[in-house]
């Protein structure tokens, strides 16, 4: 997958990737954790010693995953081969898996999640009259699971959202996913992040438990696949015809144990939460994950949906001061 070489010419500045993280500007990493920073600079810094290691210029996705190497430096890198030692950014649970996760955390004795949190109290709600009457149902029937977690959340750092706030996906999107956020979180379609370009995975409740405790999560390094979109969406077409084209070309299983990247001048077409709809959908293939590189789009997204992060992103930049393969996230506050 050879990375893009075309600008971004909706965003009418580019700023050197240097020259921001210099400024040390401070970033939270959303509305509800003002404490919590972007690091993009330490990603910055990892990047570039995974880079001058293997000596070849990397992916997105490669970027985003070893830019949250525990070790840099020793880490043995080999695509589906080793196994890597990783710091995830944060983690969202869903409440029928958080539950455990939880009990397990607590008998960790540690006072507080090392990494921000939440748990989305939606799995729990079945659909069977209409909206109202479920969500009134679900809270009777589950009092004592939501009390128990609403409680734990508060005692040990964790945001919660309680039943009937929204969906644990679309919640993520709103307010917790950004370009080059790594995020684990208990549920099979957690890759529905990658639609603000992000790497987001789905994973069983120890392995939120091990993140939240501090301690590094292990993944099997990805391959990568290159999915490269060019033309537009018309007429009765949507992005879930491009997913469905590509689960029909790999099967239910081509994608176990790789990244999916789409890229291509096609991709401008889509919505921000049409490629959030893609990369859902890439659970259906076996994928690790999937994403897509910042763009107007998502742009647009952060911008309707509040969220306090403006993030520019240059794929390869080939100015005469700056190495064409550099990680170019860069991030400032909303006007």
């Amino acid at each position: 997958l050879a990375p893009s070489t075309r600008y971004n010419t909706k965003l009418k500045e580019r700023f050197h990737v240097s020259a921001v993280f210099s400024a040390k500007a401070k970033v939270a990493m959303s509305r509800f954790e003002p404490s919590s920073s972007i690091n993009y600079e330490k990603l910055h810094e990892n990047i570039n010693i995974v880079r001058r290691r293997l000596n070849r210029p990397l992916t997105l996705s490669e970027k985003i995953v070893y830019g949250h190497l525990d070790d840099p430096a020793g880490q043995e890198i080999d695509r589906g081969r080793t196994y890597l030692r990783l710091r995830p950014d944060r983690v969202g649970m869903q409440d029928a898996t958080a539950q455990m996760a939880m009990l397990q955390f607590i008998s960790s004795g540690l006072p507080k999640v090392a990494v921000p949190s939440t748990i989305h109290c939606d799995h729990l709600i079945e659909a069977q009259i209409g909206g109202a009457q479920d969500l009134q149902r679900a809270k009777e029937v589950n009092q004592e699971v939501y009390n128990f977690l609403a409680t734990a959340a508060a005692k040990y750092g964790v945001g919660f959202w309680k039943p009937g706030s929204g969906i644990i996906h679309q919640i993520i999107l709103e307010n917790y996913a950004y370009p080059g956020v790594m995020l684990i979180g208990t549920d099979s379609h957690t890759p529905n992040g990658g639609g603000l370009g992000g790497i987001c995975i789905g994973v069983g409740g120890a392995d939120a438990v091990d993140v939240m405790a501090g301690i590094p999560w292990e993944l099997k390094c990805p391959k990568v696949i290159g999915v490269r979109l060019t033309g537009t969406l018309s007429g009765w077409t949507s992005p879930k015809d491009v997913i469905l084209k590509v689960a029909g070309i790999l099967t239910v299983k081509g994608g176990t144990g790789a990244i999916v990247e789409y890229h291509g001048p096609g991709v401008d077409s889509i919505s921000c939460t049409g490629m959030a709809t893609i990369c859902n959908m890439g659970a259906e293939i076996g994928a690790t994950t999937s994403v897509f590189p910042y763009n107007h789009r998502m742009k647009t997204y952060l911008e309707k949906t509040g969220q306090n992060i403006f993030i520019i992103y240059a794929n390869v930049c080939h100015c005469p001061d700056c190495d064409c393969s550099s990680f170019c996230f860069v991030s400032l506050k909303l006007k």
